[in-house]
């Protein structure tokens, strides 16, 4: 890249995908001073996903400058497990990728460029597959989970159809998890979100332990599922799918030293609930925290992006090791018993625990009592802290 640049910038994003498309927006907004540009490959940004958080996962302020983005909002969610039925009274929300497109997109205006290829990027340059050669201050990478083997992973696969039904689907609430259904050899369940009386989202997900996906039996588990409830497709409005990592364990620093300097967000720089996968919280938290930084050129960036993500991960521990417990001390189509336990703990630890900001009390209330695992198991599982110690598929790419 030691041609002449076409055209400098103050930052470049690569990538518009949830990080970077907040990031973006955020910027636009707050720093209108700034000259930036986001780069695409496909025709819109934010693909064909949803993206969903809870209420207690952000704070009020967080919550009022990405209103205009939410499709749908509930004051409650429910789960199902074979041996317990619950309410949570608490919100929920859901952005799909169409509403994020519509409000993000005219507010970057020629900020935006979409339908471009990028052929290869350093910290402060991208080049594009036509030749164009663009230059900024710093270019932050925002693809998605690159290949690595500094992190053991499990993997969260699932396929959903956004359907409507012949008659009204009943539901007053999302079921974030359904898990009374045949498990298919790790913990599965279905998700629902209820867009309107006959329009819902039905997701078959399931945690194992690699990334490989079957969409054929994902899409026949769906259409079971709907006939189980009595419900008759009338029309498929879309599908979405993907495989976001649950990390059992990892070397950060070898994970950033790899990065060479190169700004990044989302899941490329890690930022991610370990547990759920569930990325849109830290992906509003870094694009506030980018938007505040004086220093953008791309050291200081760098610098700043990996102490942020080192301080997470830090955070995250207590997380690495249930998901150890989850993945490893128990069988597969037994990993369900873990969550049913989960889910009959108080309502506000559950949101602290998605939130990602679980107290002492709340790991020591999570730990105690009778296991639902076996108790060697567990322990073994505990100790397995860092990446070679663990089977080479648990250490190999992730897409999301």
């Amino acid at each position: 890249m030691n041609a002449s640049a076409s055209t400098t910038y103050d930052l470049i994003l690569a990538g518009g995908g949830l990080a970077n498309g907040l990031l973006a927006w955020r910027l636009r907004t707050h720093r209108p001073d700034l000259r930036i540009l986001l780069l695409e490959q496909g025709e819109t940004i934010g693909g064909n996903h949803t993206w969903s958080f809870h209420d207690g996962d952000l704070d009020a302020s967080q919550r009022e400058w990405l209103a205009p983005l939410v499709s749908a909002h509930w004051s409650r969610y429910e789960v199902v497990f074979p041996g317990l039925s619950r309410t949570m009274e608490s919100g929920y929300a859901s952005i799909a990728s169409h509403d994020f497109a519509r409000v993000i997109a005219p507010a970057l205006g020629e900020a935006l460029r979409t339908g471009v290829r990028i052929e290869a990027l350093t910290p402060t340059t991208v080049r594009l597959a036509n030749g164009e050669l663009l230059a900024a201050r710093a270019v932050i990478d925002g693809r998605g989970m690159r290949p690595t083997s500094r992190l053991a992973l499990g993997y969260q696969t699932f396929l959903g159809q956004e359907v409507r039904l012949h008659e009204p689907h009943g539901l007053t609430a999302p079921v974030i998890m359904d898990a009374g259904v045949a498990q298919q050899g790790g913990y599965r369940f279905v998700y629902l979100l209820p867009f309107t009386p006959d329009t819902v989202l039905i997701e078959d997900t399931h945690y194992v332990d690699s990334s490989a996906w079957e969409p054929e039996r994902l899409r026949a588990n769906i259409a079971a599922y709907a006939r189980s409830r009595g419900w008759h497709v009338a029309e498929l409005l879309r599908e979405e799918h993907g495989s976001l990592p649950i990390v059992l364990a990892g070397d950060v620093d070898g994970f950033w030293d790899d990065l060479a300097g190169q700004p990044a967000t989302g899941l490329r720089a890690g930022l991610f609930h370990p547990t759920t996968g569930y990325s849109l919280p830290h992906a509003v938290r870094l694009a506030e925290r980018i938007a505040a930084l004086q220093d953008l050129d791309a050291p200081a960036l760098f610098a700043a992006l990996r102490a942020d993500a080192q301080a997470e991960w830090r955070g995250q521990r207590f997380f690495r090791l249930l998901n150890r417990m989850l993945f490893l001390a128990g069988q597969p189509d037994e990993r369900w018993r873990v969550m049913q336990r989960f889910y009959r703990l108080p309502p506000d630890l559950i949101a602290r625990f998605y939130a990602g900001h679980p107290t002492l009390g709340d790991m020591a209330r999570v730990l105690t009592g009778k296991p639902p695992v076996p108790v060697g198991a567990a322990l073994r599982a505990a100790v397995r802290i860092h990446p070679h110690q663990f089977q080479p598929n648990l250490t190999t790419r992730t897409s999301a």
